[in-house]
């Protein structure tokens, strides 16, 4: 615990010392790193989303709930134990659930299955800090994501669909935003292209550097459409899934930026 806190107080030193200007990059990456590296400077090298990565282990590693077991013996699709890149091959179809699952929901069925936890006992927080974990140990490694089972088939088919679909009081969809608008601007930066900019799916989970937030990519597209006016989908469903699954699988080959440090 001493290690986790003295980042805490490093962290927060250097986020009440950084002043983070709105400036209107053509390039929101690169008006990210730019951030980043002030931030860095300011900090003696440590970032915010190192906290979420030095709690997540913790948990990842401490036997909890009621079995008293940690969730090492969580297989992410390469096996128990193996846990570098697993990132870049979700969301996927898993045999001991029956269901396609991705980062959150997979760390959400291991807390139930193997710690013992009940859905309703399990916080929000405490995933998504694991998942920044999990995030970390597949930095710099390719999205391989293809797929190829039935039940991935027909999820990424339905990803597509409601990447298009066209709903709400706005009469929006992502592809709205995210395709027929990209390079407009809502506000300070310029839409981006989910499509052809492999950046984009390739750094999330992520720290937002604008609203002091960890998001994974479930909090980003749950964001989004609150933004359309239309009810967000709940964490770890079939609609999450779907259209995670389908923005990773046109990330194809990008090395991951892991945990992103994006706006």
């Amino acid at each position: 615990m001493g290690r986790f806190w003295r980042l805490v107080g490093t962290v927060v030193l250097a986020l009440f010392s950084l002043l983070v200007l709105a400036q209107e990059e053509d390039d929101p990456v690169k008006e990210a790193e730019k951030q980043k590296k002030q931030l860095l400077e300011q900090s003696g090298g440590v970032l915010p989303s190192d906290l979420f990565v030095a709690q997540g282990e913790q948990l990842f590693k401490a036997k909890r709930g009621p079995k008293q077991a940690s969730l090492e013996a969580c297989d992410f699709g390469r096996g128990p134990g193996k846990l570098e890149g697993v990132v870049g091959r979700l969301p996927r179809y898993f045999f001991d659930t029956r269901r396609v699952e991705d980062l959150d929901s997979r760390i959400r069925s291991c807390m139930i299955r193997i710690q013992g936890f009940k859905p309703e006992e399990i916080k929000r927080s405490e995933v998504v800090a694991i998942a920044f974990y999990l995030a970390s140990l597949s930095n710099e490694q390719p999205i391989t994501i293809t797929p190829v089972m039935p039940q991935e088939k027909r999820l990424y088919e339905l990803g597509e669909k409601l990447f298009y679909l066209r709903a709400g009081p706005r009469d929006m969809s992502c592809a709205t935003c995210h395709v027929s608008y990209v390079g407009r601007r809502a506000g300070v930066l310029p839409y981006s292209d989910l499509l052809k900019d492999k950046r984009v799916a390739s750094h999330w989970p992520a720290f937002r550097y604008s609203n002091d937030q960890a998001w994974t990519m479930a909090d980003r597209i749950r964001a989004c459409y609150t933004v359309l006016g239309m009810p967000a989908p709940d964490f770890y469903s079939e609609p999450i899934i779907a259209l995670t699954l389908f923005m990773n699988v046109q990330a194809r080959g990008s090395k991951m930026d892991l945990p992103g440090f994006i706006r």
